[in-house]
Parts: structure tokens; C-alpha cells; sequence
């Protein structure tokens, strides 16, 4: 049993999808490795179709507040601090804002597909935002899910902690950190890495060089070089 996709399988599962708007989900999660709360948050005006870029909010980052008056944490649901009850609504707004934007290229195959969906009136108003796909994160995980029955990919094991698990949207995400690593292993090529996937820690993105198997295998081979006549 494998522990990743290979990039084939990826396009076996964009051949599964049952329409446009999910071959192009499919897309943009193997091809940008982006999460699946990132590709859902995408509007049409964070595509550059000139630059070839899309803006990515980055949604996993942790917002450390706390309030002005008394300096007590706060989480993002506060309306009023709770040790001294001062109003920080407007605090925690504010802080909101500041959470990063990742800017990533796009393949020019991928910017031919948002193109012809955004033709087709795919995009979906909603909250005074034109949105790629207008769905909530469970649709999303049922239409990875659903391609992958369809395509017949078998389940995947975690290398480390030896669990079965279904093809799910962040199985992509680790499809395109492998492949990205297989292609260039080198300091630089794994910084670019951590920049694209948005990887607060080096060691985050450093386990995919073990997982892809190629340091390993370049470790043991070199063993016997100079053994070789």
C-alpha cells in the first residue's frame, strides 16, 4: 500500500470529476498543493491571469491577541475582554486582517480551466464576493472522496504511523510536496517549498524529503561508489 499519489493518479481523479467545477477543485488542490479551506476562500479577483498568480489567504495561521487595555489573550470570538470586560471587537477585527497572503504561480494548463469555467459563469456570488466555487468544506471533501471511488484509487497509509486513510483533499496537497521534492531536493528547492505551502517550520516541509524516499535512496547508493573498479 502507498503512503502518496503519484501525479497520474491526480489525473485520473480530474477524469472522475463529474463537472467542470470539480475537475477544476481537483486542479488547483494537486497543482497549487493548497488547502482545501484555501482553494474554497479563492474569488475571481484574486486571480492574475496577466502575472499568472493567484492570491492565497493563508487560513491556518494563528492569531495571537490580546487585549490593549490589560494585555489578557483573547481568542477571535471575543467581544469583550474577559478579565477586565474593555470592548475589543475592533481589536480583534483589526488583527483578522493581518493574516498572510501567499502568492502562487499557476501552471498556464490550470489558468486555461479557471478561464473557461469563469466563462461559463461557474463562480458563485456570495457576501459581496465572487467565489471559484461557492461550497463549504464538507462538499468539498465528499467531491475528492467521490472522484477517488470513481477512478478505483486504492486507500493510503501514513508512512509514519502505519494508518489507512481515503483519498481526501489533503492527500493532494502531500501528492504536489512529494513530486515538488522528487523534481529539486536541494536547500533551496525545499525553502521554495515552505514558501509555497505556506510552512511557518523548515521541519514541516522537510518531511517530505523523507517521505518521497529519495534521500534514503541516494544515502545508500552512494555506500558503494567508490567500492565500484
Amino acid at each position: 500500500m502507498k503512503a502518496y499519489l503519484e501525479f497520474d493518479e491526480i489525473e485520473r481523479l480530474e477524469k472522475a470529476a463529474g463537472n467542470l467545477r470539480d475537475q477544476l477543485l481537483v486542479r488547483l488542490l494537486g497543482h497549487l498543493g493548497c488547502r482545501i479551506s484555501e482553494a474554497l476562500g479563492i474569488t475571481v479577483n484574486d486571480i492574475d491571469f496577466t502575472a499568472g498568480t493567484v492570491s492565497i489567504q493563508h487560513l491556518k495561521t494563528r492569531l495571537n491577541l490580546s487585549c490593549p487595555q490589560c494585555g489578557a489573550k483573547l481568542s477571535r470570538r471575543h467581544t469583550f475582554c474577559p478579565a477586565c470586560g474593555v470592548k475589543v471587537a475592533e481589536a480583534v477585527a483589526e488583527e483578522k486582517k493581518h493574516r498572510r497572503m501567499r502568492n502562487l504561480p499557476i501552471d498556464e494548463d490550470t489558468l486555461l480551466l479557471l478561464k473557461d469555467y469563469i466563462s461559463r459563469d461557474g463562480p458563485i456570488n456570495k457576501n459581496g464576493k465572487k467565489l471559484i466555487f461557492g461550497i463549504h468544506r464538507g462538499r468539498g471533501w465528499q467531491i475528492i472522496t467521490g472522484c477517488a471511488e470513481r477512478a478505483g484509487l486504492l486507500k493510503l497509509i501514513n508512512s509514519e504511523t502505519g494508518k489507512i486513510h481515503n483519498v481526501s483533499p489533503h492527500k493532494l496537497r502531500d501528492a504536489f510536496a512529494v513530486h515538488a521534492v522528487k523534481v529539486n531536493d536541494t536547500g533551496d528547492g525545499l525553502r521554495l517549498l515552505q514558501q509555497h505551502l505556506g510552512h511557518t517550520n523548515f521541519n514541516t516541509t522537510a518531511r517530505y524529503r523523507k517521505v518521497s524516499g529519495e534521500e534514503q535512496k541516494d544515502w545508500y547508493q552512494k555506500l558503494w561508489q567508490d567500492d565500484k573498479p
